[in-house]
């Protein structure tokens, strides 16, 4: 998702707050007792648009003559990740409800409905609509059925998702925990442990993110999930394991996911009655960091920690939990298996016991990769974390050696508390993961999907810059008929000097419409000589590829003057306007102006420029991609890079005091010159920002009024 599009969709998540929040506030119900009805309505709404979504493919398909019309069952909307609503739980049926029907109890026969249909979901689903008020049910339902949320896809119902799990953890209604993993570091995990067979198994799995980015990584391999692996989930809070499961449900995949505090207890068996422990081809997590209140008594002899317990304190609590967790995940693999969690960044450097185990660890050489991510990417906590990676099957030439990469340094913000990647950073991340691994084919050939990508963006920019062209004309044609009909009257009817204005805006403006037209013309006809080859072709090797992004650097200087150039015609488009407004206010020249109709030219101008500006920053964009990649890895072979990446060995990590954390190796990069510096999307950042700021101050002001109402002050 853009960064454009989480901002939006973090005003939306406000506002659906807001309105469920008058659940609580009208019905006098606590914090738990609303939380799984609104997040039912959210699973219902989600379900709808996966079942249309899917529906609307089925048709196509059918009419492609891919399927054969007929009857359709469950299993042509699992097979498209969805369910098959029945017709009691569309969401659009319970809307058209006639006034005076019963809300809540068709609420519930919804949920049954879906329940009866789907094994998986069998008492999981909530049902206690009947004690909420009709018009509060209708308000909820309407509020989510906005026309953005018609559309919204699966990342934004995640975010929605967790924006209202972290509000009821703030109220109460959870432990304050993460129940959803940010979608970036699950991807990132997935990116470098690629789940698509076997058994991935999640100890911690909150509200099913895991599994659901593994399923979206294996469709992305034109794999069919359920087919190719088995989910295995431990949660020990019974209301997170029915959102895990809804999580699953709205996606069309199913896992076994068990009550059970991992801590002491190993539920689950395969279907072959083996143990989970020592068979996972694949563990993913993202566990509560730092507990300490875990009883040594009950684990100390626990299978499932071979590198005994990393300290105990003198009331025989494993001191920290950290590498209880860290130990379970090596021990749950299979000899092939591969391990991804989310851990604190304290453990990496951890002492006295905990540095024990980690040394133990070390020496087993499975641990693979490494790498720090910032603060800020969590929802409910802004501390720091790092991501570990265990491979049991690595290939002897790297069995000694770990991956340190720092991408501290590396992110996009999406708000002024939540950061994220964006999908380019991701796919960095994993190309330098690739490189590790030998994979260089991988690393060109993303390498040549950009370089295809920018030729595709590069062929674009003509046609919109033409749309400016004709958008600033239309803009012109009254505001320089203003100037000519008043200069018609003579000096008698207008004195110059109220004129002139007029005229030196328009000459300003022309001037720089000239030079714009010479750069443009530059600029088209280089991006057509550059673009048309690699549309047929891109490159694959090395040296073609830097020889074609070497092309494009003088392009990419010309399109970002360009940029500069479009944004000032437009501002002087907007003065000229505006002095031929000031100008219209004279009796005598105000019947050869028409403000309204000069007004909305100006406007399509302006969303005529944005266009220009984003298509031409489109493709400066993807250049800089190339150009991240080429800089630091020019022979397309991994290398050491200052303040990124390194590879360090077994004796690097012991001279290191066993440390695994990367920012000990890596080293610290010299400060760099941003030559994209982006001036206005800092100014919308400090914009959305102070917005932010001034929602909190109005929330803090309603809260410290309502507590001086409650002391009668």
């Amino acid at each position: 998702m853009s960064a454009t599009a989480f901002l939006n969709i973090a005003q939306v998540e406000a506002s659906l707050w807001e309105a469920a929040d008058q659940l609580r506030a009208n019905s006098k119900l606590s914090s738990s007792e609303y939380c799984m009805p609104v997040l039912g309505v959210i699973f219902l709404r989600h379900a709808a648009n996966r079942h249309d979504e899917a529906l609307k493919a089925i048709e196509a398909d059918q009419a492609a003559g891919k399927m054969p019309k007929r009857p359709l069952v469950k299993g042509d909307f699992i097979k498209r990740r969805a369910l098959m609503l029945p017709a009691a739980a569309r969401y659009d049926a319970l809307l058209k409800l006639p006034s005076g029907a019963n809300l809540g109890a068709a609420l519930v026969d919804a949920m049954n409905a879906i329940e009866a249909d789907f094994e998986p979901l069998a008492g999981q689903l909530p049902k206690d609509y009947d004690r909420f008020d009709n018009k509060l049910l209708e308000d909820l339902l309407r509020a989510f059925d906005s026309e953005a949320l018609r559309n919204a896809t699966g990342d934004v119902f995640g975010r929605i998702y967790e924006y209202f799990l972290m509000k009821f953890a703030m109220q109460g209604a959870q432990d304050n925990g993460e129940f959803f993993t940010p979608p970036s570091l699950v991807q990132t995990l997935v990116n470098v442990i690629e789940p698509d067979h076997g058994v991935v198994a999640d100890l911690a799995c909150g509200s099913g993110g895991m599994f659901v980015q593994s399923s979206h990584f294996i469709e992305h391999e034109g794999l069919d999930t359920m087919k190719r692996v088995t989910f295995y989930g431990q949660e020990k809070t019974a209301t997170t394991i029915r959102l895990a499961k809804m999580n699953l449900a709205v996606h069309g995949l199913e896992g076994d996911i068990r009550e059970a505090n991992t801590f002491y207890d190993d539920v689950h068996r395969l279907q072959d009655g083996r143990p989970l422990w020592g068979h996972c081809d694949f563990m993913m997590a993202n566990p509560p960091f730092n507990v300490d209140m875990v009883d040594a008594e009950r684990v100390k002899d626990d299978r499932r920690l071979p590198f005994g317990l990393p300290g105990v304190n003198k009331d025989k609590r494993v001191s920290n939990g950290n590498y209880l967790w860290i130990s379970y995940f090596h021990s749950y693999l299979s000899p092939t298996g591969r391990a991804g969690f989310v851990m604190s960044s304290q453990a990496s450097s951890a002492g006295h016991g905990e540095k024990e185990v980690r040394r133990k660890l070390v020496e087993t050489g499975d641990v693979d990769v490494m790498i720090a991510i910032r603060s800020n990417f969590f929802y409910t906590r802004t501390v720091p974390c790092e991501l570990w990676h265990f491979d049991r099957d690595k290939p002897p030439e790297r069995k000694d050696q770990v991956l340190m990469l720092d991408a501290r340094s590396i992110y996009r913000k999406v708000t002024r508390k939540i950061y994220d990647f964006s999908p380019e950073q991701q796919s960095h991340l994993a190309a330098i993961v690739w490189l590790y691994r030998g994979q260089q084919a991988r690393f060109l050939g993303l390498v040549q999907d950009y370089v295809t990508r920018l030729a595709t963006e590069a062929s674009a920019i003509d046609p919109v810059l033409t749309q400016f062209e004709a958008a600033m004309t239309d803009s012109r044609l009254p505001l320089a008929a203003l100037h000519t009909s008043v200069s018609e009257l003579g000096a008698a009817a207008l004195p110059p000097e109220k004129l002139q204005p007029v005229a030196d805006a328009l000459t300003e403006w022309q001037d720089a419409a000239t030079a714009y037209a010479a750069d443009r013309s530059a600029l088209v006809t280089g991006l057509a000589a550059f673009a048309g080859p690699l549309l047929k072709a891109a490159p694959i090797s090395n040296e073609a590829q830097h020889q074609t992004r070497q092309a494009f650097d003088p392009l990419a200087d010309q399109a970002r003057g360009l940029v500069k150039q479009i944004d000032l015609l437009y501002k002087l488009a907007a003065r000229t306007a505006q002095v031929a407004q000031e100008l219209a206010a004279d009796e005598v020249a105000a019947e050869y102006f028409d403000r309204r109709s000069a007004n909305k030219l100006i406007k399509q101008l302006d969303e005529a420029r944005k266009g220009a500006v984003e298509q031409l920053k489109a493709a400066t964009y993807l250049h800089r991609q190339i150009t991240w990649l080429h800089e630091r890895f020019p022979q397309a072979e991994m290398q050491d890079v200052l303040g990124l990446c390194k590879v360090v060995s077994r004796a690097d990590i012991e001279a290191a005091d066993w440390s695994l954390t990367p920012g000990r190796f890596v080293g610290v990069a010299p400060a760099e010159v941003d030559e994209d510096f982006d001036f206005e999307q800092s100014l919308r950042d400090i914009h959305v920002e102070l917005a932010d700021l001034n929602r909190e101050a109005v929330a803090l002001a309603a809260t410290i009024q309502a507590n001086f109402e409650e002391l009668g002050v």
